[in-house]
């Protein structure tokens, strides 16, 4: 008996588009074009690799692994009518929204009232005393480096405000070794940015400008421990809230803009000043914003007083806080200069809004 021989393969199935093409052939086309049924191969299905959704969109700025809920907190705002706090937001870095005028009436003191009984509970005062590691003078270098960074990323004096916040309530709850002060700043950092800012940075770029000396995974690492230690809440009242506040209420009582402007960008700089000095950390942030905009305005036109009314501080505890900044704008008071040359017209004031 010969070989048993297989018997020819037999094609595949067609796809739509050679169907299409079979049936639009001729039965003579259809006779010349028949294959040769020996050499027809059945079809080689292709590995396709799988595909992959997404189940929530994921921002391209953040790639840390951890996405804190922005909620907006209550100096934010996108409506049309804007407040003299405008001015003061237009820093080298971008800034944030003002709170328009009209919610300022309407829930401006109610807003206060709330930030004011909750400003204390957020306040790490005397965050160093429990850390055998970390001094003042590397905090302050350590401020010192954030606030050019924040500049760098032109991002607002609300995320500064905030950072700074982030890094002394850790300070207050978790010793931190000296080699590893830089990495808590920019964590910080990035953390404060997802509560505020619309497009955070990325950990690749903080670490670049730590010279790579830390890396993704000591940062995400470092991140949970922080959002746990500060049982992940963030949203805390700032100067950058109280500045606005009291700025709008000096609106309120028709001072001239250009004055509240130009008053208004020195305190702000003035203020971010202070978070490297440590012996400012006693001080609320209610009390710094308001004995900052007072020492701007007695510097700026003396004939004006700060009116003592738009707080409830009393002037022994404001002139504490006044007379320890003015010791700083001694100390500091070239970088104070380019702002106290710039004086906003009406005209100039007006166009922003």
């Amino acid at each position: 008996m010969g070989e048993a021989t297989s018997p020819p393969a037999q094609p595949g199935p067609l796809s739509p588009a050679r169907r299409k093409r079979r049936r639009d052939l001729t039965p003579e086309d259809r006779a010349e074009a028949a294959p040769d049924l020996a050499s027809v191969r059945a079809p080689v299905k292709r590995h396709r690799s799988p595909r992959y959704r997404k189940l929530s969109p994921v921002s391209s700025r953040c790639d840390s692994g951890i996405c804190v809920d922005r909620s907006p907190g209550p100096s934010l705002s996108d409506t049309d009518c804007a407040s003299p706090f405008l001015g003061i937001c237009g820093s080298s870095g971008g800034l944030t929204a003002p709170l328009d005028l009209h919610i300022f009436r309407e829930y401006g003191e109610k807003c206060y009232a709330l930030n004011r009984e909750s400003e204390k509970k957020f306040h790490p005062r005397n965050c160093l005393a429990r850390q055998p590691q970390v001094t003042a003078e590397d905090r302050c270098k350590l401020v010192s480096w954030l606030i050019p960074v924040h500049r760098y990323f032109n991002f607002c004096f609300e995320s500064m405000c905030l950072t700074v916040n982030i890094v002394d309530r850790f300070l207050q709850t978790t010793p931190v070794a000296s080699d590893c002060f830089q990495l808590v700043g920019v964590t910080s950092l990035l953390l404060a940015c997802k509560q505020v800012e619309v497009h955070p940075p990325k950990v690749k770029q903080l670490l670049s400008l730590c010279c790579d000396a830390f890396t993704g995974d000591q940062l995400r690492n470092l991140e949970c421990i922080i959002l746990i230690k500060l049982d992940f809440q963030l949203a805390t009242p700032t100067v950058d809230f109280f500045l606005e506040y009291y700025t709008n209420a000096r609106a309120e009582r028709q001072r001239p803009p250009g004055r509240t402007v130009s008053t208004g960008r020195l305190a702000r700089r003035l203020a971010e000043l202070s978070f490297a000095d440590y012996s400012f950390n006693s001080y609320l942030p209610s009390l710094l914003a308001i004995s900052a905009l007072k020492l701007i305005g007695r510097m700026s036109h003396p004939e004006e007083g700060m009116e003592l009314e738009l707080s409830d501080y009393s002037p022994c505890v404001l002139e504490d806080c006044v007379e320890r900044l003015k010791l700083l704008v001694a100390l500091n008071g070239e970088s104070l200069a380019p702002l106290a040359a710039y004086e906003p017209t009406e005209n100039e004031f007006n166009a922003e809004l």
